[in-house]
């Protein structure tokens, strides 16, 4: 797979997917969990990133990231953050070897409805994994601040997400009905994160693939079912 993140390192937001090596588990208790989110903090203070959704799950991460002008790229970002809590880890549980599994994963996302799609994709891994039945029960993930508007100094709440409604109430109503909405495409869309390097619109996947040359790799995500059904559910 063509790194992209190494290619255009300020230019995208970006989705990334770190795991455990050999999928072991990287947070053993509530205190870890925290130990990540401290960190996340710290490096953003330190590299200017905007951090939109993101979901800690026992044995992976998913964060969903834009690198800004003046601070770091991608992989100076992910490199410090992966590291500073392998150090944490290893002090804590005297873990010997490999900690990662290889090199994160990362996807360029496109800044419109696909930025919505795939945040609610990221928030609803806990019930893809049966660990809730709903994604406001799971503590360590993004959606509880789209959803229901807890404060959470690490989230930046992107465009696309106030274009859902100028009023805030309702705003979060149309969230929880878009994400209820994708939870019945789940698996689909499961599939289609596994699969791709880019995820966005027919003209942006053209796009990227005459810039980044990767062509042969990229292919376009159809709509999901249902998003232009009628106003009501469109979720810009």
């Amino acid at each position: 797979m063509p790194r992209t993140a190494r290619v255009a390192p300020r230019e995208h937001v970006y989705h990334v997917l770190t795991r455990g090596n050999n999928r072991q588990d990287v947070f053993e208790d509530n205190e870890d969990f925290r130990k990540y989110l401290d960190i996340l903090l710290r490096y953003k203070e330190k590299y200017h990133f905007k951090l939109y959704h993101y979901a800690m799950m026992t044995n992976h991460v998913h964060l969903v990231i834009e690198p800004l002008e003046g601070g770091g790229d991608l992989s100076e970002i992910m490199k410090g953050i992966n590291l500073a809590y392998v150090l944490y880890y290893k002090r804590k549980y005297n873990h010997t070897g490999h900690f990662w599994q290889d090199r994160y994963k990362s996807i360029i996302i496109s800044k419109d409805e696909y930025l919505l799609a795939c945040g609610s994709y990221v928030e609803l891994n806990p019930v893809r994994a049966k660990m809730v039945e709903d994604p406001k029960d799971y503590t360590w993930s993004s959606y509880q601040v789209y959803a229901y508007g807890k404060k959470n100094v690490l989230v930046d709440e992107h465009p696309v997400y106030f274009q859902l409604s100028e009023d805030e109430g309702e705003r979060r109503r149309k969230y929880r009905q878009f994400v209820r909405g994708m939870l019945k495409e789940k698996e689909a869309m499961k599939g289609e994160m596994d699969r791709r390097i880019v995820y966005g619109g027919k003209d942006f996947v053209k796009d990227m693939a005459k810039t980044y040359k990767v062509s042969e790799k990229i292919k376009q995500m159809g709509r999901q079912k249902g998003w232009r059904k009628n106003k009501e559910n469109r979720p810009l």
